[in-house]
């Protein structure tokens, strides 16, 4: 192991499942980055692993079990003495975040929001309530506090980075725009993906412990399925995603043509049989990894303004964007049956990967912001001085909260 090398933990909500979601995926890209700038990496979870848990051995990342509310997690802190941690998702920071600020005061806190949960469940809860969006929640100041006791936090989102900025008045320092890191598109990829006449079928896919993906599948079973099988009677709608529970299971339906497939083992491999991609998205933040993998294997997407939200920029989507379901059948019909337009729509697919997820525009200038934060800390600190009210109060309130639950534990 090498002595010199610089030091980072990251702390893990979950040990990262890339075959299992778009996060899994964000997390183990931002560990090859590392990796691949010379970072020596510990990955910490307090999380049970699962069969589908990213096998770290094949790499140089040093696992570590930590637990909640419990001084060991200090003991390993101080012994490990990272120049940089990097917590995943807020509620994570909230957990350990006094710690770490408590052992190692000089290390670089960074925060991967992955997406914004507050616009997330806002979104949700005005959906359900048929009601105006209302940003302002108790998740909205958690997660707003967390962003202001780290010194970076990674948006995948330029949307959410206007949110932050505009409607919480986040000071644009804070915050950093780093999308999905993506190879390019080449012509020896295009030639390898399946034609139009070798491919059938709809498909969508999903971790379906996400609410977006499980309402999406209720949406494709009652609003639009019943209509689009009738004008694409020879198509099957398959449907893939990994924990699917009994009320997806009981969707399943031969004679409909509506199919629940359950996990799929690779994403990827799994779009690339299909013709079109269905995702009429009601709600959610972030950006879709789902459409990531069906652009880089040349499948069209159909979709809603917030599925395609903060992915396209100013080019062209990869098939349709539509929120009236009527005019999003129309459009699925069109894209399924005229090879023309599903070729075109390939092609805005490998534009939005090339010009707006490649990984050489985006790394380096990452690490040289994290490398010049660390260099330069106390000075961004002060300028951040709400930042230091907030951990100065957290780390006496929820480290006291903390302590008694470890006491509690111990009896």
């Amino acid at each position: 192991m090498n002595k010199s090398a610089k030091k980072l933990l990251i702390i893990g909500f979950v040990w990262p499942e890339p075959t299992s979601s778009a996060a899994g995926t964000r997390m183990i890209q931002l560990v090859d980055l590392f990796l691949s700038k010379g970072y020596q990496i510990t990955f910490s979870s307090a999380a049970s692993k699962s069969d589908f848990s990213y096998d770290f051995s094949k790499t140089s990342v040093v696992e570590q079990q930590i637990k909640l509310n419990d001084q060991s997690f200090n003991v390993f802190l101080k012994e490990l003495n990272p120049e940089i941690v990097l917590f995943d998702r807020f509620m994570v920071e909230e957990q350990y975040g006094w710690r770490v600020q408590q052992e190692c005061p000089n290390a670089l806190r960074i925060l991967d929001t992955e997406d914004l949960h507050c616009l997330r469940s806002a979104r949700q809860q005005s959906d359900k309530k048929k009601q105006v969006l209302d940003l302002f929640s108790d998740t909205a100041k958690r997660e707003i506090a967390s962003i202001l006791r780290c010194d970076l936090s990674m948006m995948i989102s330029e949307v959410e980075m206007d949110i932050l900025k505009n409607q919480f008045k986040i000071d644009p320092s804070l915050i950093y725009y780093l999308p999905f890191l993506e190879e390019e598109i080449d012509l020896q990829v295009v030639e390898k993906w399946i034609p139009f006449e070798d491919r059938a079928d709809f498909v969508f896919i999903g971790n379906f412990l996400h609410e977006p993906n499980w309402n999406t599948v209720q949406v494709l079973k009652t609003k639009i399925w019943p209509v689009l099988r009738k004008r694409v009677p020879n198509a099957n709608l398959n449907i893939f995603g990994s924990y699917a529970s009994q009320k997806v299971l009981q969707l399943d339906n031969k004679n409909e043509k509506f199919l629940i497939k359950g996990r799929a083992l690779d994403a990827q491999e799994t779009i690339a049989q299909h013709r079109i991609l269905l995702a009429p998205i009601q709600f959610g933040a972030g950006v879709k990894g789902k459409f990531i993998d069906a652009m880089r294997m040349g499948t069209p997407s159909v979709t809603t303004s917030v599925g395609a939200e903060a992915m396209k920029g100013n080019l062209d989507w990869n098939g349709s964007i539509e929120d009236n379901l009527e005019l999003f059948i129309d459009e699925a019909v069109k894209l399924y049956q005229d090879k023309n337009a599903w070729q075109i729509a390939q092609q805005n697919g490998v534009q939005i990967i090339n010009q707006r997820y490649s990984a050489k525009h985006f790394a380096d200038q990452f690490i040289q912001k994290t490398e010049k934060l660390a260099s330069d800390l106390t000075a961004h600190r002060q300028n951040n001085f709400f930042g230091q009210v907030l951990n100065h109060h957290t780390a006496q309130s929820t480290k006291y909260m903390s302590l008694w639950i470890e006491e509690k534990n111990k009896r």
